[in-house]
C-alpha cells in the first residue's frame, strides 16, 4: 500500500482547517495516511492547541506567510509519502476519496497528477470542477468543465486526461515532483497549479481527473470572493503564466491582447462596479511583470 501524505495550508482560518481535519477523521478509511498542516504565520498561532487536539497530525508553523506554493513546499519537505495529496483547508473529504485517487496513480503509470470531482460545499449538488480544457496560450483562457452545473452524473464516466489539475485537491506522485520540481513559489497565490501541471506534463507525465472521487470545496474562504489582493495576483499571475509557459509568438499575441483588450475592459468594469481602486492593482500587476524576471519571487504589492 502506497503511503499518502495529505498536505494543507492554514492562514487565519483555524476553524475551517479543523473542519477539514474532522472530515478526514470521519470519512477516511485509507490506512497508510499521514496528515501535514502548515500554518502560514496566522495572527494567532493555533499549533500548540492543535497538537493537543489532533496528536496524529504533523503541524508545522512558519513565522512568515510563504503563500500557497511556499507553504505547500514546506509540506513537501516534511512529507514521507510516495503520493502527496494537496488539499485546500476549505475542503471536506468524502468516503473513498483517497482510495480512488490512489488507484488511478497505481494503475496508470503515465499519470503524474490527478484531481477528483469537486462540488461546492454550500450547494452540494452543484459542480465546481470536472476537469479543465486545454489552455489557449494566445489569450490565457481556458474553461473549467462542469462549473455551476447541477451534478446529475453527466461526467461520472470521465476518468482520463485533463488540461490541468485543480489546486483545491490534487494528488501527485513524488517521482513526478522530483522530475518537474516543486510548486513554483513566485506565483504566491493563483495559477500555481496550472504552471505546475504544465511542468509535470513537460516532465513526461499526464494530468488526469477521476470523477469517481469526490471532494467538497468552500470556495474563496482564504482570500474572499472579491478583494484587492485577489485582483492583483489574478492579473499578475495570468501574465506570469504566459511568460513562463508560452512560446514567443503566443507571448507576443497575448501581450497585445492583454494591454489593448483586457486592461481597458477591466478598468471599465471596475468603474461600473464601484471598485475603481482595483485599477491601481491591475497596473501594479502589469508593472511587476515589466520589472521582474520569470523566476522572481519578489511579490511587489503582495500583503502590504
Amino acid at each position: 500500500m502506497k503511503k499518502v501524505s495529505v498536505i494543507s495550508i492554514n492562514f487565519n482560518h483555524n476553524h475551517i482547517t479543523e473542519e477539514l481535519l474532522d472530515s478526514i477523521t470521519r470519512e477516511n478509511t485509507y490506512q497508510a495516511l499521514e496528515i501535514i498542516v502548515v500554518d502560514n504565520a496566522s495572527k494567532i498561532n493555533p499549533v500548540p492547541e492543535w497538537k493537543e487536539k489532533y496528536p496524529s497530525v504533523k503541524f508545522i508553523r512558519s513565522d512568515i506567510n510563504l503563500g500557497f506554493a511556499g507553504g505547500n513546499n514546506v509540506g513537501i519537505n516534511a512529507a514521507t509519502g510516495e503520493y502527496l495529496f494537496f488539499v485546500n483547508n476549505d475542503t471536506e473529504f468524502t468516503k473513498g476519496l483517497v482510495e480512488t485517487l490512489v488507484s488511478t496513480l497505481n494503475d496508470e503509470t503515465q499519470v503524474g497528477m490527478v484531481s477528483p470531482k469537486i462540488r461546492y460545499f454550500d450547494q452540494k449538488d452543484m459542480l465546481q470542477y470536472a476537469g479543465y480544457t486545454e489552455m489557449n496560450y494566445y489569450t490565457c483562457r481556458n474553461r473549467c468543465i462542469g462549473q455551476f452545473e447541477k451534478d446529475n452524473g453527466q461526467y461520472d464516466s470521465v476518468t482520463g486526461k485533463t488540461g490541468f489539475a485543480h489546486g483545491a485537491a490534487m494528488m501527485i506522485k513524488r517521482e513526478a515532483i522530483d522530475k518537474a520540481g516543486k510548486m513554483p513559489e513566485n506565483f504566491f497565490l493563483y495559477y500555481e497549479e496550472m504552471d505546475w501541471s504544465d511542468h509535470i506534463k513537460h516532465a513526461g507525465y499526464e494530468v488526469w481527473v477521476n470523477m469517481q472521487a469526490l471532494i467538497y470545496h468552500k470556495e474563496s474562504v482564504s482570500v474572499g470572493k472579491k478583494s484587492a489582493l485577489k485582483e492583483y495576483f489574478m492579473n499578475r499571475n495570468r501574465i506570469l503564466f504566459i511568460r513562463r509557459n508560452a512560446n514567443f509568438i503566443q507571448r507576443l499575441f497575448f501581450y497585445f491582447f492583454f494591454i489593448l483588450i483586457v486592461t481597458p475592459r477591466n478598468i471599465i468594469t471596475y468603474s461600473k462596479e464601484g471598485d475603481s481602486g482595483f485599477t491601481k492593482m491591475l497596473l501594479k500587476a502589469i508593472w511587476w511583470n515589466i520589472t521582474n524576471n520569470i523566476n522572481s519571487t519578489y511579490l511587489g504589492y503582495a500583503l502590504k
